[in-house]
């Protein structure tokens, strides 16, 4: 066991940034509230943001390979919580603005497994008031199964999304 995933088994006993706040988020990804989704649980770890996630057999696009659209899924939720961390942070502010994805691209690399935990890591790149631009990436075996680049941007009052959290 590596000391990153010994790192990171110790941060998941506290409260993801999800859970934290927004416990109401209905997601299917990230949502804590979505019993049926995903529950993706990320958190801060210096200058990443990182999560474990465990597949399923229901999430597989064949008998022991995880479907490409939850891995899509994971790492969009995720990074879009790395982005709003970020903005939270840079503005000084009490709670992560709520963040939409503007756009977003997937890199899938090898097959990834779904007999074991998949990790997700991710970091910005690049930022302004009111956006971040993520890089991250999916392993799973010690080996990059998928990577992204997102940007992720604060809705304002009027968007459908701003309320969500």
């Amino acid at each position: 066991m590596t000391a990153d995933v010994v790192n990171l088994g110790a941060t998941m006993k506290n409260k993801s940034l999800q859970e934290k706040y927004a416990p109401n988020n209905s997601c299917w990804g990230c949502g804590p509230a979505n019993a049926e989704g995903l529950r993706i649980r990320s958190f801060p770890q210096g200058e990443e943001v990182v999560a474990e996630w465990m597949p399923q057999s229901k999430y597989e696009a064949f008998p022991g390979v995880l479907n490409g659209g939850i891995i899509g899924t994971l790492l969009d939720c995720h990074c879009n919580w790395t982005a709003a961390w970020h903005l939270m942070n840079k503005a000084g502010a009490d709670h992560p603005p709520c963040t939409v994805t503007a756009d977003y691209a997937i890199k899938l690399l090898r097959p990834t497994p779904s007999n074991g935990p998949v990790f997700l890591s991710a970091k910005i790149v690049e930022s302004a008031d009111d956006r971040a631009t993520v890089d991250g990436s999916l392993s799973a075996n010690g080996k990059v199964c998928a990577t992204c680049r997102g940007t992720f941007v604060a809705v304002k009052e009027g968007h459908p999304a701003f309320h969500r959290w």
